[in-house]
């Protein structure tokens, strides 16, 4: 297990929220889920907590209850090579209630924020060409879902 995770704040939904991540990410999988016992502070039986996997990277998350929100100062990176890949995980991850933000961001049902990014665009905006770069960034904060190919042809000029 890596030493350093992502450590969720949901209130009552981490049990779904987690079911719902590994549903959508292929090589995931559900390692524990905790409950509260006598001692509270939730009602006994209901899930405290929960940890699980997407491909290879450890998540924890806590129904810690209303006090704390999740927020889009922190999110999930979601790299991906294809536009296919990118289609994918950004409409399924925005099913059933999420939004979408600016330059491949989204916020899920639950919340959370992720950025789901093609890989073409790291490589166009660590290009030498400035100009490449300036109208590649252009293009990008244009888009809400990432398009490669609106992308390139913006890079290309």
């Amino acid at each position: 297990m890596s030493k350093i995770s992502p450590f969720l704040w949901f209130n009552g939904q981490a049990e779904e929220a987690m079911n719902f991540y590994v549903s959508v990410f292929k090589d995931s999988k559900v390692i524990s889920v905790s409950r509260y016992g006598d001692a509270g502070p939730g009602p006994k039986g209901s899930v405290m907590g929960v940890s699980f996997e997407l491909e290879g990277q450890r998540i924890m998350a806590l129904n810690g209850g209303p006090a704390f929100k999740l927020t889009p100062a922190v999110s999930l990176y979601v790299s991906r090579e294809t536009q296919q890949e990118v289609d994918y995980y950004w409409d399924a991850l925005i099913a059933g209630g999420g939004k979408p933000s600016r330059c491949g961001w989204l916020e899920d049902r639950f919340g959370l924020s992720w950025q789901i990014i093609p890989t073409a665009l790291s490589d166009m905006l660590g290009e030498a060409n400035r100009k490449k770069t300036d109208r590649a960034m252009q293009a990008m904060l244009q888009m809400d879902k990432i398009d490669i190919a609106k992308l390139r042809a913006a890079f290309e000029g």
